[in-house]
């Protein structure tokens, strides 16, 4: 990335369009490098496009240069390092273009606490995390032994990591979990961001771009890192380290019942053993985490946050496909699309994937004379392809094992997907965002299982003009009912920025839920210790107060 900087800031041509700005003295260029996109069927050259802000005055290297966005655009030959052309960038609600004119001086929006001098910093106490006794978990080389859970953790340049070989109380659950691929489609529809479409995976890769994730920042309490690996454009390989962070954390109660008659309570805390890792592909950081829990299920979560991708806009121009969120600067509406490859070993490798909707019963004067019963019913995917999305019916998505009969319900032993219906890909169909990402269409694809097919959308995503990943191998022939199949769960999030979002963005999170279906004979986490405050550990506020209240968990057994 620093080559590809260097070679556009120090290109004649790009030079001869910054001197007509006439910057002001100490103030500098920098650049963003952009997978270019697809718009040409003819275009058959590697390109890279760049995106170019001014660097405030005080030449600081932290400076938001994401706040002072420019209205040209370099475009490159990768490879070759030819320079192509330059793209001027529209500022109204049209495409029209203007040649670079003197750069106007505004105010830049940081958000770095050495140059944020508007914020007081708040009085915050610190809030520790201790295990006096260790950690519960055991990391032997790849694998993690942790309550009940005994899995293998991976690294690669593209996936950042994938679990596999993941047993729960000695059982089988699922072969291999990771993110596949992540698209990000923009919508703002003048040239040339009509092109502004990433693969953060196949373009870049989630492993290249993590994180070196630091103690008391990054993962909280007693950590275990795993370092990360990738090859630079020489065959060289090098070290990421600490890219991989693995702890435990609490997340609030498991379960809880209060028996009114005795006033004894039941209470058994809710901990997470969680594997994560954070990318930063250029403004954007992603942090997936990993989160497995004491009653079997399995928590994936993204969240978004950093810097949004800027644009220039004139002033007091507004445009519906985008939020101004700073002088002379908006944010357009994107979309961040995310594929996750899910590899199920439900009691084995012979699984099938059902759907459950919910309907009301008919009122019958004998079954069903109030009116008031409700029913499900199911249906199998029988071929390789997707299944629509049905809010309305509480459509629930569950991996199961016909092959095994739990012997409590009858049923066969499964685990349920649990997303919420999320908006897909905008793009029209037959636009290229759209033909080059099909996996973006639906929520939830099945196929069946074949050794190589690891992307949604296909092996090679840079200036693609056509899917080769589900929208190839979900053809509607392979059978999938009871066999070796894959499921592939598509986590939407359709991104309205806001002014609150800038100048850095809070994490805004989403989560996929694996959770055991019919799978054990009752909760597997009865043997969790009950919570008591001997093992907690809490204190009282010292706030004023009439009376103590007592120790919680009081069980007076």
């Amino acid at each position: 990335m620093g080559a590809l900087e260097e070679l556009c800031n120090s290109h004649p041509r790009v030079l001869e369009e910054v001197a007509k700005l006439q910057l002001p003295k100490g103030y500098q260029i920098r650049n963003d490098p952009w997978i270019y996109g697809t718009d040409d069927p003819n275009e058959k050259r590697p390109l890279v496009q760049f995106f170019m802000y001014v660097l405030a005055g005080d030449g600081h290297s932290e400076s938001n240069h994401y706040s002072l966005p420019l209205k040209f655009s370099p475009v490159f030959e990768a490879y070759t390092n030819k320079f192509v052309r330059i793209d001027y960038l529209p500022g109204g609600f049209d495409e029209k273009t203007t040649p670079t004119q003197p750069w106007q001086k505004v105010p830049c929006v940081e958000y770095h606490p050495d140059l944020n001098n508007e914020t007081i910093p708040r009085d915050v106490k610190p809030l520790l995390i201790s295990q006096p006794e260790g950690p519960s978990f055991k990391v032997e080389g790849s694998k993690v032994t942790w309550q009940g859970w005994e899995f293998r953790v991976s690294s690669s340049a593209r996936e950042g990591f994938a679990v596999y070989d993941v047993n729960f109380k000695g059982r089988q659950v699922f072969y291999r979990i990771s993110l596949s691929e992540m698209t990000v489609p923009y919508g703002d529809p003048r040239a040339p961001y009509h092109r502004k479409q990433a693969f953060d995976l196949g373009d870049v890769g989630f492993g290249v771009t993590g994180n070196h994730l630091n103690l008391g920042c990054d993962c909280l309490g007693v950590i275990k890192y795993m370092d990360g690996y990738a090859v630079h454009p020489n065959g060289e390989p090098s070290v990421i380290p600490n890219t991989i962070c693995m702890h435990e954390q609490d997340d609030g109660l498991l379960y809880k019942h209060l028996n009114y008659r005795t006033n004894n309570a039941v209470v058994a805390r809710k901990r997470e053993f969680v594997v994560q890792t954070i990318a930063t592909v250029a403004n954007y950081e992603y942090i997936i985490n990993l989160k497995f829990v004491t009653d079997g299920s399995i928590d994936i979560e993204t969240r978004a946050t950093g810097i949004l991708s800027t644009m220039p806009i004139d002033e007091d121009v507004t445009v519906p496909w985008g939020t101004i969120v700073g002088p002379n600067v908006m944010a357009a509406y994107h979309q961040h699309i995310l594929s996750f490859r899910i590899d199920p070993a439900i009691d084995g490798h012979k699984n099938s994937v059902v759907y459950d909707d919910v309907v009301k019963l008919p009122k019958d004067d004998k079954l069903n004379p109030f009116g008031i019963g409700f029913v499900t019913e199911r249906k199998f995917v029988e071929k390789a392809g997707h299944i629509d999305q049905s809010p309305f019916t509480n459509r629930q998505y569950k991996i199961i094992n016909e092959n095994k009969i739990n012997p409590i319900s009858k049923n066969p032993v499964g685990y349920k997907i649990m997303m919420p219906a999320r908006q897909m890909i905008l793009a029209d169909p037959d636009s290229f965002n759209v033909r080059r990402a099909k996996y973006a269409t639906e929520q939830v694809w099945v196929t069946k299982y074949r050794d190589h097919e690891l992307y949604a959308a296909g092996e090679f995503t840079n200036q693609s003009q056509n899917d080769t990943g589900l929208g190839v191998w979900a053809n509607g022939i392979d059978p999938v009912r009871n066999e070796d199949l894959v499921v592939w769960a598509t986590m939407g999030f359709t991104h309205i920025p806001r002014v609150e979002d800038f100048p850095v963005m809070p994490v805004e999170t989403h989560n996929i839920h694996l959770v055991p279906f019919n799978f054990f004979d009752k909760n597997p986490a009865l043997d969790i210790p009950q919570a008591n405050n001997n093992f907690n550990k809490s204190i009282l506020a010292k706030v004023d107060t009439k009376s103590e209240p007592s120790a919680c968990c009081k069980t007076n057994l």
